[in-house]
Protein backbone atom coordinates (compact mmCIF):
# COMPACT_ATOMS: atom_id res chain seq x y z
CA UNK A 1 0.00 0.00 0.00
CA UNK A 2 1.35 3.41 -0.99
CA UNK A 3 1.52 6.03 1.76
CA UNK A 4 0.31 9.56 1.08
CA UNK A 5 3.07 12.16 0.79
CA UNK A 6 2.95 14.76 3.59
CA UNK A 7 4.56 18.10 2.69
CA UNK A 8 7.08 19.28 5.30
CA UNK A 9 7.90 22.95 5.89
CA UNK A 10 10.29 24.81 8.21
CA UNK A 11 9.15 27.44 10.71
CA UNK A 12 11.12 30.67 10.18
CA UNK A 13 11.01 31.33 13.95
CA UNK A 14 12.27 28.13 15.58
CA UNK A 15 13.67 26.43 12.44
CA UNK A 16 11.84 23.17 13.22
CA UNK A 17 10.40 21.13 10.38
CA UNK A 18 6.75 20.14 10.70
CA UNK A 19 3.93 18.98 8.44
CA UNK A 20 2.58 21.90 6.39
CA UNK A 21 -0.91 21.63 7.95
CA UNK A 22 0.47 22.36 11.44
CA UNK A 23 2.02 25.68 10.37
CA UNK A 24 0.58 29.08 9.47
CA UNK A 25 1.54 30.48 6.06
CA UNK A 26 2.28 34.19 5.80
CA UNK A 27 2.31 35.36 2.20
CA UNK A 28 3.49 38.43 0.31
CA UNK A 29 1.01 38.75 -2.52
CA UNK A 30 1.97 39.93 -6.02
CA UNK A 31 0.44 43.29 -4.96
CA UNK A 32 3.10 43.48 -2.19
CA UNK A 33 0.61 43.00 0.65
CA UNK A 34 1.35 40.77 3.65
CA UNK A 35 -1.49 38.38 4.48
CA UNK A 36 -2.10 35.26 6.51
CA UNK A 37 -2.95 32.43 4.16
CA UNK A 38 -5.18 29.93 5.94
CA UNK A 39 -5.76 27.87 2.77
CA UNK A 40 -2.06 27.56 1.93
CA UNK A 41 -2.88 28.19 -1.72
CA UNK A 42 -2.70 31.97 -2.23
CA UNK A 43 -0.26 33.08 -4.88
CA UNK A 44 2.82 34.92 -3.73
CA UNK A 45 5.95 34.36 -1.71
CA UNK A 46 5.25 32.43 1.47
CA UNK A 47 6.89 31.79 4.82
CA UNK A 48 5.75 29.38 7.50
CA UNK A 49 5.37 29.90 11.26
CA UNK A 50 4.39 27.64 14.15
CA UNK A 51 1.14 28.63 15.80
CA UNK A 52 2.91 30.22 18.77
CA UNK A 53 3.73 33.80 19.71
CA UNK A 54 7.29 32.79 20.63
CA UNK A 55 8.02 31.73 17.05
CA UNK A 56 6.50 34.92 15.67
CA UNK A 57 8.53 37.14 18.01
CA UNK A 58 11.74 35.19 17.22
CA UNK A 59 11.09 35.48 13.49
CA UNK A 60 10.49 39.23 13.76
CA UNK A 61 13.44 39.91 16.12
CA UNK A 62 15.90 38.06 13.92
CA UNK A 63 14.30 39.53 10.78
CA UNK A 64 13.76 35.98 9.48
CA UNK A 65 10.18 36.69 8.38
CA UNK A 66 11.23 39.86 6.57
CA UNK A 67 14.08 37.98 4.88
CA UNK A 68 11.86 35.07 3.84
CA UNK A 69 9.22 37.37 2.36
CA UNK A 70 11.85 39.73 0.91
CA UNK A 71 10.07 42.83 2.23
CA UNK A 72 9.73 44.97 5.34
CA UNK A 73 6.81 44.27 7.65
CA UNK A 74 4.86 47.21 9.06
CA UNK A 75 3.80 47.49 12.70
CA UNK A 76 0.11 47.02 11.81
CA UNK A 77 0.90 43.73 10.06
CA UNK A 78 2.88 42.58 13.13
CA UNK A 79 -0.13 43.38 15.34
CA UNK A 80 -2.45 41.52 12.94
CA UNK A 81 -0.19 38.46 13.04
CA UNK A 82 -0.18 38.50 16.84
CA UNK A 83 -3.99 38.80 16.93
CA UNK A 84 -4.31 35.89 14.50
CA UNK A 85 -2.15 33.72 16.77
CA UNK A 86 -4.36 34.61 19.76
CA UNK A 87 -7.57 33.54 18.10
Amino acid sequence: MKRKHIPIRTCVGCRQTKPKKELIRVVRTPQAQIEIDLTGKKSGRGAYLCQSKECLSKALQRRQLQRALETDISEEIKVLLEQQLDG
